[in-house]
């Protein structure tokens, strides 16, 4: 397997995950099929609570964004304050729930509310984040060189940190710098590596992000960062042209600090 070079400039290593450190299906398969089938027990268990009020009235507050976007969505109030009946507002955020994940939004209300239901879930065994076998002993090397590493993801950062936390390598959550989410800004906008370099303290050019997806790397390139893109199992195909324009990595292992052995 060929070597490749991360950029001599580089001082940070930014990772998306799923695709990235994670397969696709850990997702697709385990996580988001969880949320569908646990979501309106997990709602019933914890509606008088604050932290699930706080998250519903997120949800609230993007129907009402929603709306004013012109945006379809299910039209509901998602407040608890103005229903007698529990069962029907409860009814009513499962179906905004379902149809933000069967549009694949990545709302940061949509996100906070999976982040919490997966950290019950984590704890209590029931899941184990998934993590390709190259992940660990790379960003091991990459530290040990000098580079931070950082995650960016769709995901909260709640979700970033349980994954890493109950992971099946066991809890490597202190191989990370830091986490980034949708917080920080959308990841197909430029922006948001911008904003991305600044919190870390350093140049765009002294970032170096992997990722499979195509439009975020294009973005991350528009701000001035280097990008890496990884072909793993399940990702979308390339295009002939993308194939040719990005530097493409299949393990993690590949990847080399110019100068290291």
């Amino acid at each position: 397997m060929a070597t490749v070079a991360i950029p001599a400039c580089t001082s940070a290593l930014l990772l998306d995950i799923e695709g990235t450190t994670t397969p696709i299906t850990f997702v697709k398969d385990i996580l988001f099929p969880y949320i569908r089938e646990h979501l309106e027990d997990y709602l019933s268990t914890h509606w008088e609570e604050d932290e699930c009020k706080q998250d519903v009235h997120l949800l609230k507050k993007q129907v009402e964004e929603d709306i004013k976007q012109n945006r379809a969505c299910p039209v509901h109030a998602l407040d608890q304050t103005v229903h007698t009946d529990e069962e029907k507002a409860i009814r009513e955020v499962v179906d905004n729930v379902l149809w933000q994940m069967a549009a694949d939004r990545k709302t940061t209300a949509l996100k906070r509310l999976q982040g919490h239901m997966w950290r019950a879930a984590y704890a209590a065994g029931r899941i184990k984040g998934e993590v390709y076998q190259d992940v660990v002993p790379a960003i091991k090397r990459w530290r040990r060189q000098g580079l931070k590493v950082y995650i960016y993801s769709s995901g909260s950062v709640e979700a970033q940190k349980l994954l890493f936390r109950y992971s099946v390598e066991g809890d490597v959550l202190d191989l990370f710098d830091g986490h980034f989410d949708t917080n920080i800004g959308a990841k197909v906008e430029g922006k948001s590596y911008e904003r991305i370099a600044e919190r870390i303290g350093c140049q765009p050019e002294e970032i170096t992000f992997l990722t499979d997806v195509t439009r975020e790397a294009k973005a991350a390139e528009d701000a001035g960062v280097n990008v890496m893109v990884v072909v793993r199992p399940g990702n979308m195909e390339l295009t002939e042209e993308e194939r040719a324009h990005y530097n493409l990595i299949t393990s993690f292992s590949q990847l080399e600090v110019r100068g290291s052995t």
